[in-house]
């Protein structure tokens, strides 16, 4: 369906606790449906759901009609709403989904508002040196000409900087843009590319702790979410390695699905990949012996998190002076050696 604005992870969110929410009230499924449908502001999630209801009404079963969407309704979603039809426990495992979403959205969107700061201050760091460097350091240059005194270091190497600019700069522009275009079209379609950079991205100082914090935080809830439904480990697994939204944690996944499907002890194969901390190994070993996965995979999840709550202020308050320093030095740099001429000519006369 074309016009309207795009439908997002947190109007699915929203959809499914207010469906959740009016199940659990009595309401039936199609009137259900025809309320939130009725309330919503986006008009491609009300004919999403007008979509939906036709076919719930035609006979169809609610999972079935969510696979008809796949862009908005993935696997895990639909396994989850097929398992509760099956046990007649819908309204409990929507009220599960929509938890599982909604925190699911809230990292992303923790993850998000810690790196927008950072990139539009570099994105108008760089539009601000691109200015003077086109505009203002010309300026500068037919004033210094005029002296017809020597030029300190300093200032040569800006003003050639400058001329580059000058007569390359849409080279600059359009070779920044098109690598930008270029790296995340292959980052997006490579799978071995995908892995390569997100065990990079794990790496790099503060912020690699934040992302490991984000899949951790994401595969406990998940199969937390799974196992509680009644979905058989090895078929929980399944859902669980791509919503970690990292491919590291998407292979060692894999490799856990082997061994449990081999008959290992799931503790034994999360160590096994070495991807892991002890406390989410120890708890899931407890819930293991005492029956309790499901539980204790959500309390690790809302312990990290927690943890990417704290992981997302740190990030916030090391970026803040390491950004003002970066650009004080930089914008400060080139103002200083367009100044040097004027303050080496004031000393000679």
């Amino acid at each position: 369906a074309s016009g309207g604005k795009s439908i997002k992870q947190k109007d699915i969110a929203v959809f499914t606790r207010q469906l959740a929410t009016m199940m659990r009230a009595g309401v039936p499924l199609l009137q259900a449906f025809d309320i939130v449908g009725r309330g919503a502001t986006n008009p491609k999630l009300t004919r999403l759901l007008n979509d939906i209801r036709q076919d719930v009404e035609t006979g169809t079963s609610l999972s079935s009609a969510f696979r008809k969407h796949p862009m908005y309704f993935d696997a895990l979603y639909c396994n989850l709403v097929e398992a509760g039809e099956s046990g007649g426990i819908l309204e409990a495992l929507l009220d599960r989904l929509a938890l599982y979403q909604e925190k699911t959205v809230a990292i992303k969107n923790k993850i998000k508002s810690a790196l927008t700061y950072p990139i539009a201050v570099m994105v108008v760091a760089f539009i601000v040196v691109a200015v003077i460097m086109i505009f203002v350091v010309p300026a500068f240059k037919d004033v210094f000409t005029s002296f017809g005194a020597d030029l300190p270091a300093p200032t040569l190497m800006v003003i050639a900087l400058s001329e580059f600019f000058v007569g390359y700069w849409w080279a600059i522009f359009g070779g920044i843009g098109g690598g930008l275009y270029f790296f995340l079209q292959s980052w997006k379609r490579s799978e071995k590319m995908q892995k390569r950079m997100d065990r990079l991205l794990l790496k790099i100082p503060v912020f690699g702790d934040l992302m490991y914090k984000s899949a951790i935080a994401r595969w406990t809830r998940t199969l937390s979410t799974m196992f509680a439904a009644g979905v058989p480990l090895v078929e929980a697994l399944d859902s669980v390695g791509g919503a970690s939204g990292n491919a590291v944690f998407a292979e060692a996944t894999e490799q856990i699905q082997r061994d449990v499907s081999t008959g290992s002890a799931l503790t034994t194969s999360m160590q096994t990949t070495g991807v892991f901390p002890t406390m989410v190994l120890q708890m899931a070993s407890i819930g293991e012996e005492s029956g309790s996965l499901d539980h204790m995979l959500a309390k690790a999840a809302e312990f990290y998190e927690d943890e990417v709550d704290e992981a997302v202020k740190a990030l916030s308050s090391l970026m803040e002076p390491f950004i003002i320093v970066i650009l004080g030095t930089l914008i400060g740099g080139i103002v200083v050696s367009m100044y040097l001429p004027i303050f080496k000519i004031g000393q000679v006369v």
